[in-house]
């Protein structure tokens, strides 16, 4: 075992404090890299602040993370050391069901993925993330960051990016597609971004005008204020897809107004209560509610790319 330096939180209440975790030694499948950066993603909030349940304290959060390999496994056949690379929102997955035979592993069936902190790995021991000086994780489950793409940009692809890439990939988003994107956060500039460039037409609809020069910035075509009642109206019938990016609890009927015929709406936020569907703005046009989460590793190294 390594003892390495972290940041761990020990109480829901309490601020993370820095302390001392030890990682596995490098087996031969492993990669070991020194961490450089890792994104703050609201999980990790959520989490330290037993907001999705209790978790396993101490704990140290981070699962976006890029860094420099410094040891490789003796059977590692993908890196070398010296080699740019990252770790996502989870280390590990069954490897056998159908899901993660099809590159799916966030949806693994066998048991779950493993989480890159607050879960618990092979060995029985809890698993602590990227708010540390380097990490040890099976190579089928770390990331090539690309020459042209710094760490510190890369970092929060691999959760708030991803996030957002995987629906737009998913249900096609491209040239000739109308995308609306709800929320101009860490999740929804993610989505202006990555949507602008796959040539979609992007609308962001945000809850106020403040973030619009940002907005348009980032490449969205169109920007509306849904406190002004009028913009349900405006864009009746206009989208073909919709990413809603916030966990604020949402007028359900008057964003799927906005859905043309077959339009979809994907829940990527996480409100505290439920959703309220109304089944008239549903069947009138055909229209679809889904969720989606993260993505496996194919399509985020693809992203990376």
């Amino acid at each position: 075992m390594t003892s390495v330096a972290a940041y761990a939180a020990t109480s829901a209440t309490e601020p993370l404090t820095p302390t001392t975790i030890t990682r596995r030694e490098v087996g031969p499948h492993d990669v070991r890299f020194d961490i450089h950066f890792a994104g703050i993603c609201h999980s990790d909030i959520h989490t330290v602040r037993a907001e999705w349940g209790q978790p396993k304290y101490p704990v140290v959060p981070g699962h976006e993370i890029a860094g420099v390999v410094t040891e490789i496994g003796s059977e590692v056949t993908r890196f070398t050391v010296g080699d740019r690379v990252g770790v996502g929102c989870f280390v590990d997955s069954c490897r056998s069901c159908g899901n993660c035979t099809a590159g799916l592993e966030q949806y693994c069936t066998g048991g779950g993925m493993t989480g890159t902190y607050n879960a618990v790995g092979r060995d029985g021991m809890p698993t602590q993330g990227g708010y540390s000086g380097s990490i040890v994780v099976d190579e089928n489950y770390v990331l090539r960051v690309p020459d042209a793409l710094g760490l510190d940009v890369a970092a929060p692809l691999l959760c708030a990016g991803i996030t957002t890439y995987s629906p737009l990939r998913h249900w096609k988003a491209g040239p000739g597609t109308r995308v609306g994107v709800v929320g101009l956060g860490g999740l929804g500039h993610m989505a202006v971004k990555l949507g602008t460039a796959m040539g979609a037409e992007v609308t962001v609809l945000s809850q106020s005008l403040k973030k619009m020069e940002d907005g348009l910035r980032l490449g969205a075509k169109h920007y509306y204020a849904t406190s002004d009642r009028d913009t349900f109206k405006k864009l009746r019938n206009s989208f073909d897809l919709i990413l809603n990016t916030v966990s604020a609890d949402l007028d359900l009927g008057r964003f799927l107004g906005m859905l043309d015929l077959d339009g979809v709406f994907v829940e990527l936020g996480l409100p505290e209560n439920p959703l309220v569907v109304p089944s008239f703005a549903l069947l009138g046009m055909r229209r679809s509610i889904t969720g989606s989460a993260i993505g496996g590793i194919p399509e985020t190294q693809e992203m990376l790319d």
